[in-house]
């Protein structure tokens, strides 16, 4: 059975239409003000970050983390997929 994860916190979820119904805690646009997004890529042993590159073991610890190259000014880390 395939797990599918949050883009924005990590979350895994057994189906889309679980993980897109649900609202995200770390939404860009803030707790609570969005629903998660399907993370598109494939599961790995490291996640590395898009802007910054650096690596974490879980998309919850890469998101949860502060990254300070996002280009729209300090945010959390994005998964490169």
């Amino acid at each position: 059975m395939a797990n599918f994860y949050c883009e924005y916190c990590g979350q895994k979820y057994s189906s889309v239409s679980s993980l897109t119904g649900s609202s995200c805690s770390r939404h860009p646009n803030g707790p609570g003000k969005g629903k998660h997004k399907l993370y598109e890529g494939a599961e790995k042993s490291q996640y590395v970050c898009k802007y910054c590159g650096q690596k974490y073991s879980s998309i919850s610890n890469l998101t949860g983390s502060s990254c300070s190259r996002q280009p729209n000014g300090p945010c959390k880390h994005a998964p490169a997929l």
